[in-house]
């Protein structure tokens, strides 16, 4: 009953916010809107995604928002005054990224320091020499032709012909999955779901994806940020189904104790996951950075928590062991959902403040019911 609830209530809730602020503004559901929720969407997607699995071995990162901050700072310093090429840039913030949350998970196992502590640390350390890279000053974005990969993470969008035919490939690719997968539970033995059903839910995905590039190409075309989340997307789900590193994750946020004794690489684990939490750190820096059209001392601000509550609104428990990256999806979508109809709506940043606030507490509420159910 419980998983069904869970199911259907993420669903429920995003259509419920969305008719909320479609009867107070219209243009919520117009297609220039969705198109910059989607864009916004995949920020906040991003960053959820490496949070996931920090959070699936019980540990938690506050540092990701002054990170996201931090990196994209960087990579504008060097690309808009350092005139460094844009590609090199990138790539040279985002190892720093990497590096950087590698030591800290590398801290966090070695010394056996809580990791709340050491990532409240790096939070304040990330947000000063964030400060200090900028010169507390405002590093614009440009758009010319020189930097325009950078500007490009989000404002650049694929032409109408190009992204329908994406969308087409995908529901190909996954109509075959699901197929595959099927033939293989009956090879097994295993129970399968009706065939009737499992069209359904194809044609229903189908109608939703074909829907939305319809309504993007009315605007501008698919956002390129959103080819980002799905391709980080895709790298999660693999690693945390497919992979003995995704077993472990789960394993260890189960009962740590006992996954070491079962022999598991529980120390290699954990600082593996916080060195892709740099990563998604990285990238969210430099699109939230591109979106804003400038590094400034705001950039980053209380994503951290935001990530946290896309997890947890999704179903990931704060101590482990359980969450999906479709949950965390669409966890993302409805905290994006919400900011984005308030900011439409022109509500004051001190109610956005307290909305924020009251999701995340309400989401901490679930998680605490839900594992004690």
């Amino acid at each position: 009953m419980t998983a069904r609830l869970q199911t259907f209530a993420l669903p429920l809730a995003l259509l419920a916010i969305a008719a909320f602020f479609a009867a107070l503004e219209p243009t919520f559901l117009g297609a220039r809107n969705l198109t910059q929720l989607v864009v916004e969407f995949s920020l906040t997607g991003t960053l959820a995604l490496g949070m996931f699995m920090i959070l699936l071995t019980g540990q938690i990162d506050l540092s990701v928002g002054s990170g996201v901050g931090l990196v994209g700072g960087i990579a504008a310093v060097l690309v808009f005054q350092q005139g460094w090429p844009a590609p090199l840039a990138l790539l040279a913030a985002f190892a720093i990224a990497v590096v950087l949350w590698t030591g800290m998970g590398a801290l966090i196992v070695r010394q056996r320091i809580p990791s709340f502590i050491i990532t409240l640390g790096g939070l304040l350390i990330f947000k000063g020499l964030f400060w200090l890279v900028i010169q507390n000053s405002t590093i614009p974005v440009s758009r010319g032709d020189e930097e325009n990969l950078y500007a490009k993470l989000t404002t650049y969008y694929l032409p109408a012909a190009a992204g329908l035919g994406l969308a087409a490939a995908l529901l190909l690719g996954l109509a075959v999955a699901t197929w595959r997968a099927r033939v293989a539970r009956r090879a097994h033995g295993l129970a399968v779901a009706p065939t009737a059903r499992g069209v359904a839910q194809w044609a229903a995905v189908a109608a939703v994806t074909l829907g939305l590039v319809i309504v993007f190409n009315q605007f501008r075309g698919v956002p390129f940020s959103l080819l980002v989340l799905a391709a980080t997307a895709g790298v999660v789900w693999f690693l945390t189904r497919h992979t003995p590193f995704g077993r472990a994750l789960y394993a260890i946020g189960g009962n740590e104790e006992a996954a070491t004794l079962s022999g598991l690489p529980v120390a290699r684990t954990l600082v593996a996951a916080y060195a892709l939490m740099g990563a998604a750190v990285a990238l969210t820096g430099f699109m939230t950075t591109a979106y804003s059209g400038a590094s400034t001392t705001t950039v980053g601000d209380l994503m951290e928590l935001d990530a946290i509550a896309a997890c947890v609104i999704g179903g990931t428990a704060l101590r482990g062991g359980r969450g999906t990256v479709g949950g965390v999806i669409f966890g993302a979508l409805i905290m994006t959902a919400l900011l984005n109809g308030m900011t439409l709506l022109a509500v004051s940043p001190e109610a956005k403040f307290i909305a924020r606030g009251a999701v995340l507490t309400l989401a901490v509420w679930m998680d605490v019911r839900l594992r004690r159910s």
